[in-house]
């Protein structure tokens, strides 16, 4: 084990052991019980490991992997209804930090090339792959207000991609602000802010892995979407078909999703009733095979969105503007649980924990 893996590790159980001890504070439930989802298929694709993004299709699977380190994560894998790989494309170039995934009406695959731990990218990018081409083909985009950690994507009724931002507990969505071309960067533009439902649904990141955004998916018909955390799937109706819309005023359904080891995929089954994950398997025990799960939409309302918590020492201070996404973005959820050094050590540990994350596997 690395030094790096060490680290992130290290990082995770100092915050898992901060935020274990402290009740849920009152309100924050989601409607539904949780319950484990129906295992569909198994991915036993030695390639295919740390799946970011999945979307259905009439034949079975499209997925991506995490990141760009290996060969084998710089390419699109097609897998039939038994999970096993029948096709993969390579990128004419290298890809930077592919995140997520969504297929068209018409068949087009797009892979959001849009994760950024460090924010350190000048442009992120979506790979264009039409139906039966050999190549996909890049865009490139730069947002209007610096970096942004991403691993979300969604079309919208014209055809038109939406970054959804990682976050912490508000997520921020994006969308090209003219027609995407090839070996042209296009300007995003901010449509939309989401607050996510308050969860306490269990899973490996304890209250942090509740209000990121690791994956979206449309729903076949167009008139759902749906966006998961590490622990819940929100999904929104769109009947008009605007789904920006709705997602900056709906109320979600929410369908908790617990436990799953590191679940960043989600899609719709092809008839609509259902939703599917796979979680990333690198970083479990020996023998773990990454596993599709069903489980079925929910009809429960959600609960209120995330507001500020009061302590036992009065109000919250309002707390300055930091970048979007950072942990301290969700304050009024972590100074209720420690303070002075035991908040110092908790940002800490998330931060090697989500920054190191790749190259600790190399």
């Amino acid at each position: 084990m690395g030094v790096r893996q060490r680290h992130a590790r290290a990082g995770a159980a100092l915050v898992t052991a901060l935020v274990g001890a402290v009740a849920p504070a009152p309100g924050t439930a989601v409607a539904g019980a949780p319950g484990a989802g129906t295992p569909v298929c198994e991915v036993r694709d030695d390639r295919l490991t740390e799946i970011s993004g999945m979307a259905a299709t009439d034949t079975g699977y499209v997925v991506v992997n995490d990141g760009a380190d290996s060969e084998a994560n710089r390419r699109i894998f097609f897998l039939d209804r038994r999970c096993a790989v029948v096709r993969t494309v390579g990128y004419p170039s290298r890809p930077r930090d592919t995140e997520d995934l969504a297929v068209g009406p018409d068949g087009t695959v797009w892979v959001a090339d849009i994760g950024d731990n460090d924010r350190s990218r000048e442009t992120v990018a979506l790979w264009r792959l039409a139906p039966d081409a050999d190549r996909p083909v890049l865009h490139r985009m730069t947002y209007p207000d610096g970096p942004h950690d991403a691993e979300a994507l969604l079309i919208d009724a014209g055809g038109r991609p939406l970054i959804i931002t990682k976050g912490g507990g508000s997520v921020s969505l994006y969308a090209p602000a003219t027609a995407l071309r090839p070996a042209a960067t296009t300007p995003l533009a901010p449509v939309g802010q989401v607050d996510l439902p308050n969860s306490t649904t269990s899973n490996p990141y304890s209250f942090l892995g509740r209000g990121v955004v690791t994956g979206a998916a449309n729903a076949p018909d167009g008139r759902r979407v749906v966006l998961r955390s590490y622990a819940d799937a929100f999904e929104y109706d769109v009947p008009d078909g605007d789904v920006v819309a709705a997602l900056t005023t709906g109320t979600p359904r929410v369908t908790p999703l617990p436990d799953e080891p590191q679940g960043e995929s989600i899609t719709y089954s092809r008839d609509g009733r259902s939703l599917l994950t796979v979680s990333e398997s690198a970083d479990q025990p020996a023998g773990t095979r990454p596993t599709v799960l069903r489980y079925p939409a929910s009809t429960a309302p959600a609960a209120s969105p995330r507001r500020p918590e009061p302590t036992t020492a009065g109000p919250v201070a309002a707390t300055p503007a930091r970048p979007e996404g950072e942990v301290v973005a969700t304050a009024n959820r972590i100074w209720p649980i420690a303070a002075g050094a035991g908040t110092l050590l908790a940002l800490l540990g998330l931060a090697g924990l989500l920054r190191s994350r790749r190259a600790a596997r190399r």
